[in-house]
């Protein structure tokens, strides 16, 4: 059989003199050609055997997987059981069941020396929304009558004594029927997770002022989604195996939990109440307590955070002050912030995977550092842009997290109460890979961490807002504990008025009242720390460039007309 080279050499060979540089280039391309098709057979049938190969590897690493023995769900279980068995101590362990499947609890009947009860409850309405349990608005004043909770059901507890160890599953928050993923916000995922701290309380309380040790107990979760952190410390989880996790509370600091409203439509109380005595959590140690700022990416707050040092400390608090600044803080700063009280503390600033490079938020998770000041019980994170009126030291003993609300069922990040933990840092640092926040900061992060949140009362965070009012109620209470500087800084504005009425799109935040209480905040300060409140020479160009667009157009609240004295300007 002659090739397709064979028939062009015949060709070559029998042509003309005339024509043989015509054939010569056609037998060079004929043979790129050829050489090219040999090249490609000879990959083809190097990639089948590789092919081959790899689906050997493969068929053959199933087949040894296939011999060995596999532990499913109920070899971890047996092996979870026993070794919380051996840590009680006991020859006969009573397991209460929370929302258990059929499958564990017929385990549970064969094992000896274990007496599984079922703990009946009736499910939370399916017509209950979070937005039920989490409003908007509430009337924290009571003018209208104390406001209250919707009814999560719970069980009858003193059926249930005696109990050892309680062994739930919680749900992942997908609505049975509708198909509907409800996610961390699913109410009947919150109901389970109460139910088991409950119970855990009721079996390990012993009123401490009669000197009786609270009782261990045990809480078993299995399934893949564990408990809410907001409610199950990482710190008291003593074993993971697979999808089991055992955690022995801190019963005084779950009590505190319980003792809760089941959502932010009550204001939390910083006691609770146990029966009708105020109850205080137990340490077996003298608590720290410290107000926590964050500094990072620029200097444009030190000036604020000097006046919320000298605020807080007007305000006679005999609590630590901590502020953890990055790299992008000079020394010369760092001596001013120290001066004006606060103990500095360097970090590392974090990034947000989510944000937009540039933008105001891209580092604002290095607010998560906070976490890992665990020489502190408690701490209170205020942000560089509030200013402290009143002394707000009795809010150390409201429990993490705790929080005044923002908009719907989420609550505003700028002053929230914290419990200091390092595998509480770790696990918001693995979260913040994964999850999406909505606005790319921090506040959208932590909103879907902690769901279920305490709310404390607005004015402890009176976010400096009129949406929707007229001029002349742009006016700041007398009450307020705090006051959230939002908008255009006091700081970076004249002191003779608030220059956000300068600006259109900032109008809804000002306010020459809440503009005032900042300057004498300022006037009160130590002489030597009010040139780091000084105006660069861009801050002025931008208050002139504003102030000559409101004269402009005329803005009507007039402000472009009041004669500036602020002995600042010209530096």
């Amino acid at each position: 059989m002659t090739t397709p080279c064979d028939q062009m050499a015949s060709k070559l060979a029998s042509s003309s003199p005339s024509s043989s540089s015509k054939y010569q280039h056609a037998f060079l391309y004929a043979l790129i050609f050829s050489l090219f098709l040999v090249l490609l057979v000879s990959s083809f049938r190097l990639n089948v055997i590789n092919s081959n190969f790899v689906n050997f590897v493969v068929v053959r690493r199933q087949q040894q997987q296939q011999q060995q023995p596999v532990k499913n769900h109920n070899d971890n279980a047996v092996n979870v059981i026993k070794a919380v068995f051996k840590k009680l101590g006991r020859r006969k362990m009573k397991i209460g069941l929370v929302n258990v499947d059929h499958d564990h609890t017929q385990l549970m009947n064969g094992l000896e020396g274990i007496d599984p009860v079922p703990v009946r409850f009736d499910r939370v309405a399916a017509d209950r929304k979070w937005e039920d349990f989490f409003p908007d608005w509430i009337d924290e004043d009571e003018r209208w009558g104390r406001p209250k909770c919707p009814e999560i059901p719970m069980p009858k507890f003193e059926d249930y004594k005696g109990i050892d160890v309680i062994l739930a599953k919680v749900p992942c928050g997908t609505n049975i029927g509708s198909g509907k993923k409800e996610g961390v916000r699913d109410v009947f995922r919150l109901q389970v997770n109460l139910v088991v701290a409950n119970m855990a309380v009721r079996i390990g309380w012993m009123d401490p002022d009669y000197g009786a040790p609270h009782r261990t107990v045990y809480v078993v979760f299995i399934g893949s989604c564990g408990p809410m952190v907001e409610i199950f410390r990482c710190d008291d989880l003593v074993m993971r195996q697979g999808n089991y996790r055992v955690y022995k509370p801190e019963i005084g600091r779950l009590k505190q939990k319980v003792l809760m409203p089941f959502g932010s439509c009550e204001l939390a109380s910083g006691y609770a109440r146990a029966g009708k005595e105020a109850w205080r959590p137990k340490y077996k140690y003298l608590p720290r307590h410290a107000y926590v700022t964050v500094l990072h990416s620029s200097e444009a707050y030190v000036c604020g955070a000097i006046a919320l040092a000298q605020s807080i400390i007007q305000t006679n608090s005999t609590k630590d002050l901590v502020l953890l600044a990055d790299d992008s803080i000079t020394p010369t700063s760092i001596a001013g912030l120290q001066a004006a009280g606060w103990d500095v503390r360097r970090i590392q600033r974090i990034r947000s995977v989510f944000s937009q490079k540039g933008s105001y938020n891209e580092w604002n998770y290095s607010k998560l550092r906070v976490w890992q000041l665990t020489e502190y019980s408690k701490v209170i994170f205020i942000d560089a842009d509030l200013l402290v009126l009143e002394n707000m030291d009795i809010f150390f003993t409201y429990p993490q997290l705790s929080a005044a609300a923002n908009h719907k069922h989420l609550f505003n990040s700028g002053l929230m109460v914290l419990e200091p933990s390092q595998c509480m840092f770790e696990y918001l640092m693995r979260k913040s890979f994964k999850i999406e926040p909505y606005n790319g900061g921090d506040q959208g992060f932590l909103n879907e961490i902690f769901t279920w949140w305490h709310r404390i009362p607005w004015w402890l965070n009176a976010l400096k807002t009129f949406e929707g009012k007229s001029i002349e109620k742009h006016v700041m209470a007398d009450d307020l504990y705090a006051v959230h500087y939002l908008g255009l800084k006091p700081w970076m504005c004249y002191r003779d008025y608030d220059c956000n009425w300068d600006v259109d799109s900032h109008q809804v935040f000002a306010s020459d009242s809440a503009h005032r209480r900042w300057w004498q905040i300022y006037d009160a300060m130590p002489k030597e720390l009010q040139p780091y409140c000084g105006l660069t020479q861009k801050m002025e160009k931008s208050l002139k460039t504003w102030r000559d667009r409101a004269a402009n157009a005329r803005f009507v609240d007039g402000h472009w007309k009041i004669e500036i004295k602020d002995p600042r300007q010209h530096h």
